[in-house]
């Protein structure tokens, strides 16, 4: 439970983090106004002045709620895809870890049973070991002992691998709607510049400056939750078939063992 706080905190931070350095870093995106007015802009700017319309700041302090959503959707995502990246992360070094006491002291055990006993009780590997040792002492199946073990083993196998795979889809979910969602803000923005436009009766920089300010930092937020998500997802995917390939090869060498003393 602790671990689970540390990571949501940690995901807390890592939002945070990236808002506050888009709002600082995005003004120096902007066009450069002539030589007075870039004056101005440093007087105002020693002076302590922070307001600027193309930052977040800004857009949460008077953006529609449109705008508001969209960010909130964003900051969620981006919060989910690091809490299950650094929990499945674990997860799966922990697996790894299993599998290297499984390597050392399971196959040098004397019995099945000190085997078992050596390896930890929330591994994966042992699951199998036990549903396989299970098998193997049921003497009621209506099928043979053998594919009897076969089954368990295959059943237990499966659970294991849903076990793993579990909460990494939803890092490839992210990876393929956070740019719409970048893009729906970005639409979003470039029609409130065109309100803008149209009330005024001109296209004034000071209308629409904010407005497009927004649907460019929209679409870079859209990228900025996507990308990470579709890199992560790649590593843990790549991470969780070598786990599988682990189990199935444990599993296969636990059946054969099993079956050979029958």
């Amino acid at each position: 439970m602790v671990s689970k706080f540390l990571t949501i905190a940690a995901a807390i931070v890592l939002v945070l983090g990236l808002a506050i350095t888009i709002s600082h870093v995005s003004p120096a995106f902007a066009q450069e106004a002539p030589a007075a007015a870039s004056a101005n802009a440093a007087a105002a700017l020693a002076q302590g002045e922070e307001a600027t319309p193309y930052g977040l700041t800004h857009i949460w302090q008077t953006g529609t709620m449109v705008s508001k959503f969209i960010l909130f959707v964003l900051a969620v995502m981006s919060a989910g895809t690091w809490y299950i990246f650094i929990t499945k992360f674990i997860e799966q070094q922990r697996i790894l870890n299993h599998a290297k006491i499984m390597e050392k002291k399971f196959w040098a055990a004397a019995t099945l049973n000190e085997g078992i006993e050596a390896m930890p009780k929330v591994s994966l590997f042992r699951a199998l070991a036990v549903a396989g040792q299970k098998a193997s002492n049921n003497t009621t199946s209506l099928v043979g002992v053998s594919d009897w073990i076969g089954m368990q083993i295959a059943h237990q196998l499966e659970d294991a691998n849903a076990n793993i795979q579990g909460g990494v889809s939803f890092l490839g979910s992210v990876g393929s709607v956070s740019p719409f969602v970048g893009l729906f803000g970005t639409v979003w923005g470039i029609l409130q510049a065109l309100i803008a436009i149209g009330v005024a009766g001109q296209a004034s920089i000071d209308k629409v400056a904010g407005p497009v300010g927004e649907a460019l930092i929209m679409t870079a937020l859209g990228l900025a939750v996507a990308v990470p998500a579709v890199l992560l997802y790649n590593y843990l995917i790549r991470r969780n078939k070598v786990i599988l390939e682990k189990l199935r090869s444990f599993a296969g060498d636990l059946q054969t063992f099993l079956v050979s003393k029958k």
